[in-house]
């Protein structure tokens, strides 16, 4: 009998603890297999700060160590200079990466260290109760605008791509989204590319991967990927934002 699917030896054989609907596992999933398809599991080093990524470490079956909040990139970019032979990359929510850690990551791909960062967008602080983040969308509502975000009070939503391709260190930028199987193919694409780059060595590799949060959302998760395609997708356009140059 032949096999239709075989699941990665990247994910531990362990039960989800994430909501219903939530994207994470799909990220996981696709990180996973991907260094499992190119043989880097036993190579790779992975970094989740605080937020819902905190708990990667009990999914993803490679070495993994956790940093305080927002400081993953920091903590990779050392692992990665000390150890110039392994992958590493860092596991990060729009909360995390976007608000208290903006620091880290923007030196970090100023500086184009040679690791890869995957940048879960769900447009909400997920696991510390459903605060507005700096991704959160005009007119969403959070815990902390119950009315929605207006830009009066908050500002535009920041996007993180077009932020950091300004800069010259990063050697590759890509935004995904979690919410159709099409785009899932296409994301794990972005996240082998991510990978790749590392290994050449060419400089920092970026993934944005829209996501959906149900639960602090309010909406069922077949709902959640619907808006998801459309209110995050209009205003966080997928494509690629940096390539390496060609010499």
């Amino acid at each position: 009998m032949k096999a239709v699917f075989k699941q990665t030896q990247g994910m531990l054989p362990v039960s989800t603890s994430y909501c219903p609907g939530c994207t994470h596992g799909v990220a996981h999933r696709i990180i996973m297999e991907t260094l499992d398809e190119m043989g880097l599991l036993g190579k790779a080093i992975g970094v989740a700060p605080i937020g819902c990524s905190v708990v990667a470490h009990q999914f993803m079956n490679v070495d993994m160590c956790e940093s305080a909040h927002g400081r993953a990139p920091a903590v990779a970019t050392a692992i990665r200079r000390v150890h110039p032979d392994r992958i590493v990359y860092t596991y990060q929510g729009d909360g995390d990466l976007a608000s208290i850690g903006m620091a880290e990551i923007v030196h970090a791909a100023a500086r184009g260290e040679k690791f890869s960062t995957f940048f879960i967008n769900n447009g909400i602080y997920g696991m510390t109760g459903g605060q507005m983040a700096p991704t959160t969308l005009i007119g969403q509502r959070a815990t902390t605008c119950v009315d929605g975000r207006t830009r009066e009070q908050a500002g535009m939503p920041l996007k993180i791509c077009e932020l950091l391709a300004t800069l010259d260190g990063p050697a590759y930028i890509e935004r995904v989204a979690l919410n159709s199987p099409a785009h899932i193919r296409k994301a794990k694409k972005a996240v082998r590319r991510a990978f790749e780059i590392q290994q050449e060595g060419k400089g920092f590799t970026f993934v944005e991967l829209l996501s959906t949060c149900p639960t602090n959302w309010g909406l069922t998760p077949p709902k959640a990927m619907e808006w998801l395609e459309e209110n995050m997708i209009p205003y966080y356009p997928l494509g690629v934002f940096r390539e390496p140059e060609v010499k």
